[in-house]
């Protein structure tokens, strides 16, 4: 039988205008119970409290404070924190694990963006295109720079993910689907039975290296992945090769990066770096190789409605007494961004 649990949404502010609109409001309300405030930014108020101490269900996205032991004291009856965005990160720690929550991520629903960006920055990198367009502003009517970066020819093509993650998962079935090219996945944590079932092939980071036409990255920042792409590695890619980051900046030291581009061999599309953004005088900005985006990969205006709906259909799910579609672990936080 379906309950309303009661319900607090805690996020920003700007992020409420953006991601709960008449639509999800209407949603929201047929799902849950609903008190005053409807949400806030902050957990640590006297009116806040009092709604902490009534109540079930926390759904949450950006800008939500961290969820410590003083704030899960003052709400005894919590039991799931649902959250509209991708990591939790941020607010979510031992304690919410301790207490025996259901945490539960629209990281899913954020993939598919990231992935998008991802397939098109490997299908203009095949034919070096925005590294071209860059060059057609220093060389103009000179058409010969077009033999300067040169054109991965067809099935030749080798892809390298970095990470199976939802995004790398996503990125390699379409790779798959419109025969792009051939794929391997390095994560040392994947099942390579199912990275063999997504019509790629399983390897380590060191064999790939060398067969990589286009690196791509997209594993979690976690210590033990902290600068896992440094000089030792951008010098073991082909020359010409792509590196596109759409995961972590941490994932590379931006200094061998500087370099290793600084030296022309190597090409990037950067929508992440460390730090972010770059310093104004990193040499990045300036590289004709080099392709940088402000951050803007992930869920951007109204296709962060997207996680809502995830969000929504999670405590829909909660409700009715069923299993969630996406939930979070103390053990599966561990090795996701």
């Amino acid at each position: 039988m379906t309950r309303r649990p009661e319900t607090l949404l805690v996020l920003g502010k700007d992020t409420m205008r953006l991601q709960f609109g008449d639509a999800e409001l209407a949603r929201l309300r047929a799902t849950a119970r609903l008190g005053d405030p409807l949400w806030t930014d902050e957990l640590a108020s006297a009116p806040v409290r009092a709604r902490l101490a009534e109540v079930e269900v926390l759904l949450t996205s950006w800008g939500c404070p961290p969820l410590g032991k003083e704030v899960l004291r003052a709400a005894p009856n919590l039991r799931a924190v649902l959250h509209a965005a991708g990591s939790v990160r941020d607010h979510v720690g031992p304690a919410v694990f301790d207490r025996g929550l259901l945490v539960t991520t629209a990281a899913g629903a954020n993939a598919e963006p990231v992935a998008q960006y991802t397939l098109g920055a490997i299908l203009w990198a095949f034919k070096k295109v925005p590294f071209l367009a860059a060059d057609a502003r220093a060389f103009r009517e000179d058409w010969r720079y077009r033999d300067r970066r040169g054109e991965l020819s067809g099935r030749d093509r080798t892809v390298v993910l970095v990470g199976f993650s939802r995004v790398g998962r996503r990125v390699a079935a379409l790779l798959r689907l419109l025969e792009l090219a051939r794929v391997l996945v390095v994560d040392p944590v994947a099942d390579p039975a199912e990275i063999r079932a997504a019509g790629a092939e399983p390897a380590g980071l060191a064999e790939a290296l060398p067969q990589a036409d286009v690196l791509s990255l997209h594993a979690p920042s976690l210590p033990e992945t902290r600068h896992m792409i440094g000089a030792a590695e951008l010098a073991a890619l082909p020359p010409g090769a792509v590196l596109i980051n759409t995961a972590r900046g941490a994932l590379v030291d931006t200094a061998a990066l500087e370099a290793a581009c600084g030296e022309g061999g190597l090409h990037a599309v950067l929508d992440v770096t460390e730090p972010e953004p770059l310093p104004a005088a990193s040499p990045l900005y300036d590289l004709p190789n080099v392709v940088l985006t402000p951050h803007v990969a992930g869920s951007l205006g109204t296709e962060t409605r997207r996680m809502t709906a995830e969000a929504l259909g999670e405590l829909e799910r909660y409700a009715a007494g069923l299993p969630p579609r996406a939930p979070v672990t103390r053990h599966s936080l561990a090795v996701q961004a």
